[in-house]
């Protein structure tokens, strides 16, 4: 049984600590679980990550930001998520190409139907087969990151609008159902992982993972 499932959602909204927490608790079940990340998780990644978030790199527009999360991306599934499927495992990411929809696309203004094509070609086509979406007030979730004393990066330089921005567009991709779950990161996180183990424990009952190839195109993206 192979599964692919991501996490996505605004700054400060829990997404690591709820992405760890699910990977014990089903390596603990006896699953083989990779964890990994967006941007990172290669080598290349991790240059890419650090290019990326470096608050002193002001002038990478939003094209070219768009692009090098697409390289790192390209990399990760065929260095790390394809393989892991492809043994029959369980990949668990904490963000995948719906935050460059959700933050190229609709923060930035770049072209949904351009960024679906070249997120395509990136992961060959490769969908979670659920996605959990935490959402959260962006103002809210920037501020538990200074309070968790969190080192704040380019992304969070943004401004506000900028950030909500990126949040409808988390909404609305995720009002189409299917693989997502949308969930109220303001809950207690024991509240929020439970549910998220519950909902994950339930697609695999339900037996029906496998379809690893998606048309982009769809909407599915």
């Amino acid at each position: 049984m192979s599964l692919f499932i991501s996490f996505e959602g605004p700054e400060g909204s829990g997404k690591t600590t709820q992405c760890g927490q699910l990977v014990d608790h089903m390596t603990s079940l006896g699953f083989s679980v990779v964890q990994t990340r967006e941007p990172g998780g290669t080598a290349i990644g991790r240059r890419i990550r650090s290019l990326l978030l470096d608050k002193n790199d002001t002038d990478i527009g939003p094209l070219a930001e768009f692009l090098l999360f697409s390289a790192s991306r390209a990399q990760l599934v065929r260095e790390v998520i394809r393989p892991q499927l492809d043994r029959g495992g369980v990949v668990v990411c904490d963000r995948f190409f719906d935050s460059s929809l959700a933050y190229q696309g609709y923060g930035h203004g770049l072209d949904l139907a351009n960024l679906r094509q070249i997120t395509s070609l990136a992961t060959g086509g490769l969908s979670p087969d659920l996605t959990f979406l935490l959402d959260i007030d962006p103002e809210v979730g920037l501020c538990r990151r200074v309070e968790n004393g969190m080192q704040s990066n380019r992304m969070d330089s943004y401004d506000l609008m900028f950030h909500e921005r990126a949040r409808k567009g988390f909404l609305e991709l995720a009002s189409g159902g299917g693989r997502w779950v949308t969930l109220d990161a303001r809950e207690n996180p024991e509240t929020v992982g439970d549910e998220i183990r519950r909902w994950t424990m339930q697609l695999i009952g339900n037996e029906q993972i496998g379809v690893r190839i998606r048309d982009h195109d769809s909407g599915e993206a």
